[in-house]
C-alpha cells in the first residue's frame, strides 16, 4: 500500500474511468439478482468515497472503513461537508437527520466500540495520521491516542481494553495496539486492516504478498502462529470482518468488469468461509463497491457505492445476505 492511500478519499463523488464511458446509473445488474439492493443514504449526505486507482490491469484502493454500525442500530458514516470530513450518525430505524459526532478537518476512517459507547477514528494532520476516541452519544470532545506517526484503521478489541490500528513506517505496514488501561503501545505483527477476533488472542488482517497482491491472514498474537487464509495470484482481498454467527468473512476484492468496448479492474464485495473456502463474489456492478459491514443479525450487508447515480455520487447501500 503506497503512502497516498493513507489519505485518499474522493469526497462526495467519484471520478469516471478516464474518458471511458461507464454507466453508473443502474442500481443492479443481472448477476446481482436476489440481493434486493436498497439505498440507505441520500445524495446530500455527501458520503465519502474511498479512492480506487487503476493502472492498466492493476488496482489499489483505500481500505479504511467509512461506515460502521453500533449495537444500538446507529449507522455511522464519513461525510464531506464544509470542506471537512467527519463522522455522522443516524438511527437505522428512523428517518431522522444525521448528527455530527466529530469536528475535525480530515477524518480518514472510524469504527464504533463493541458496546457502541465510543468511536475511534484516524485523522490526517499535515504529514501525520493520528488516532482519537470520542463519545458516540455526544461526540466532539476527543482523546488523542497516538501522535507523530502515520496511523489509521483503528478498531477496539472485543473487551475494549485495546485499540488496534495500522502504522506505516517507510514502506512497512504493521499492526499495533494501544492499551487503554496503562496507555502503553505495542507492535504485534505485519499487515493492516486489523480485525480483532472474539477469542481475545488473534486478529484477522491484510498483508501484501511478494507479488504485491493483498492476502487475508489470521495471526494469534499470544502464540505467534500465523496462517494465510485467502490468497490469489490474480486478485487482492482486503478489509476482513466476521459475520455475527462466526461462519463467514466479509471482504473487498478485485474483479474484472467486461464491457463491449473495454475491460477494467474493479472493486466488489466478496464473502468466504472462515477457512477461506466457498469464496463468493456478491456484487458485479460497474461502480466501485467498498467499505462493507455486517448488520447486527447478519441478514444484511451495508456498503458504499456510486451505483444508481449517473453522476457517480457515493451512497450507502444495503443488500440481502442469503448464503448458508
Amino acid at each position: 500500500m503506497k503512502k497516498i492511500f493513507l489519505t485518499s478519499l474522493l469526497l462526495g463523488s467519484a471520478l469516471t474511468l478516464n474518458a471511458q464511458q461507464v454507466d453508473y446509473s443502474v442500481v443492479s445488474v443481472d448477476a446481482e439478482e436476489g440481493l434486493n439492493l436498497v439505498k440507505i443514504s441520500k445524495d446530500d449526505d455527501q458520503i465519502c468515497m474511498p479512492e480506487v486507482r487503476r493502472n492498466g490491469k492493476e488496482l489499489e484502493w483505500w481500505t479504511g472503513r467509512v461506515i460502521s454500525i453500533s449495537p444500538s442500530q446507529e449507522l455511522g458514516f464519513l461525510a464531506y461537508k464544509n470542506n471537512t470530513s467527519n463522522v455522522f450518525v443516524r438511527n437505522l430505524d428512523s428517518g431522522e437527520s444525521a448528527r455530527q459526532r466529530t469536528n475535525r478537518q480530515l477524518v480518514l476512517d472510524f469504527s464504533f466500540s463493541p458496546d457502541g459507547s465510543k468511536i475511534c477514528f484516524s485523522e490526517q494532520q499535515g504529514e501525520m495520521n493520528r488516532i482519537f476516541t470520542t463519545d458516540a452519544k455526544t461526540g466532539f470532545v476527543c482523546r488523542q491516542i497516538t501522535e507523530n506517526a502515520q496511523d489509521y484503521t483503528p478498531t477496539y478489541s472485543p473487551d475494549m481494553q485495546q485499540i488496534f490500528f495500522a502504522r506505516q513506517e517507510g514502506v512497512n505496514l504493521s499492526i499495533w495496539g494501544f492499551n487503554l488501561n496503562d496507555n502503553s503501545v505495542s507492535s504485534y505483527t505485519g499487515g493492516f486492516n486489523p480485525y480483532p477476533m472474539n477469542d481475545g488472542k488473534s486478529i484477522l488482517c491484510t498483508r501484501k504478498s511478494a507479488s504485491g497482491r493483498c492476502e487475508i491472514w489470521r495471526v494469534n498474537y499470544t502464540t505467534g502462529v500465523e496462517e494465510c487464509i485467502l490468497s490469489s495470484p490474480d486478485s487482492s482481498f482486503t478489509t476482513p470482518s466476521v459475520s455475527p454467527d462466526g461462519e463467514w468473512m466479509l471482504l473487498v476484492g478485485k474483479s474484472i468488469i467486461h464491457t463491449p468496448n473495454f475491460s477494467y479492474p474493479n472493486t466488489d464485495i466478496y464473502v468466504c468461509k472462515m477457512d477461506g473456502t466457498q469464496l463468493t463474489q456478491l456484487t458485479h456492478h460497474a461502480a466501485n463497491d467498498v467499505s462493507p459491514v455486517w448488520s447486527l443479525d447478519g441478514k444484511y450487508i451495508y456498503f458504499v457505492s456510486q451505483r444508481g447515480s449517473a453522476k457517480a455520487t457515493a451512497n450507502i447501500w444495503r443488500m440481502n445476505f442469503n448464503l448458508k
